[in-house]
């Protein structure tokens, strides 16, 4: 289904499509390495590359449900069942995997307990190796999926596909009773920064990763101060800090994509600005409303109770387009009643 003729609903992120494909690289690093290393438990024997290898099939796993958001929320871009565009799919994805990481978190938390309760013995040599190693494919997966150190969760993230400016002869204004008029405008898009710029999608892939290479370095830490100084406590106990770190940054997750799902104001300083811009008119800002329709995109709902007849619709659409992040705006403006 095509959406209705006016102007689309495309609200993707600018490095939507490239950001598909870093997911897609990384599964296929993901998945060689744990064949690699399941195929080499099997050959020498050893349950501990047979343990990694299955780990490494965890991040293969996230790095699947960033793919496969981006795939549906392209296919569905222009997908008529959606009000406002598919451009929260990856914050839904995002906050499944925020999930995920906190499960995650539990499990290793649990393990480093009981292991700090019950010690185990441990193969040093072939432990610390094995953490080096997925070390090393960590930093590889963050490096791919950050564009070589740079990662992109602010930037101009403005999809370009969607009806910039309708014109006067696609702006539909309706009049209702006692003067008020509605219309819906796709807003030319600007190049603010702000955190509704975010890929959450991206963010929850490359925090899965960096989560995952901080628990390499703390089990390498551990591992060497079990090896060198006898202190075999230290590996539980670098993995519980490893647990309450991966805690932290899921829980950073979950409360921002969560933020986005329930549509919280995204921008309240943007808010401020539209009620200031009404009030320096004269006017009376009736209601506001502002979410987020996908990185970088905001909707908003504006209604205005002006003194002046002569500030219509066009008036108020004119001054709203100060604010380039604004991408689908609805303005009511109401007047005084004659007499």
């Amino acid at each position: 289904m095509v959406a209705p003729s006016g102007h689309d609903h495309v609200f993707l992120g600018e490095g939507h499509d490239r950001n598909a494909r870093k997911t897609r690289t990384v599964i296929a690093l993901c998945t060689v390495v744990m064949a690699i290393e399941i195929a080499g438990g099997v050959h020498f024997g050893s349950l501990a590359l047979i343990a990694d290898g299955l780990h490494m099939s965890t991040h293969a796993a996230a790095m699947l449900i960033a793919a496969l958001a981006y795939g549906y929320a392209r296919r569905h871009a222009r997908d008529a069942r959606f009000s406002f565009g598919t451009g929260k799919v990856g914050d839904l994805a995002g906050f499944s995997s925020a999930v995920i990481l906190a499960m995650i978190a539990l499990l290793i938390g649990y393990e480093a307990v009981a292991r700090l309760l019950h010690p185990v013995r441990i193969d040093f040599d072939q432990a610390i190796g094995i953490a080096f190693l997925g070390l090393a494919v960590n930093v590889l997966s963050a490096w791919l999926l950050s564009d070589g150190g740079h990662v992109h969760h602010h930037g101009h993230d403005h999809a370009h596909d969607h009806a910039h400016d309708p014109g006067p002869g696609l702006a539909s204004s309706t009049r209702l009773g006692a003067g008020a008029a509605v219309v819906h405008v796709a807003e030319p898009t600007g190049h603010a920064h702000g955190a509704h710029h975010r890929d959450h999608n991206m963010r929850a892939a490359f925090v899965h990763v960096a989560a995952d290479a901080a628990v390499s370095i703390l089990a390498i830490l551990g591992l060497a101060a079990g090896k060198y100084f006898g202190l075999v406590f230290m590996d539980p106990v670098m993995g519980i800090v490893g647990a309450l770190v991966i805690a932290n940054w899921s829980f950073g997750l979950v409360r921002d994509t969560g933020a986005i799902l329930l549509d919280m104001n995204p921008d309240p300083s943007l808010d401020r600005a539209i009620s200031d811009l009404v009030a320096a008119q004269g006017d009376e800002l009736r209601d506001l409303h502002l979410w987020r329709l996908g990185p970088g995109h905001l909707g908003a709902i504006v209604a205005v109770h002006s003194r002046d007849a002569a500030r219509d619709v066009s008036h108020y659409r004119r001054l709203l387009g100060r604010f380039g992040d604004l991408s689908h705006v609805t303005v009511e403006v109401t007047w005084p009643r004659p007499g």
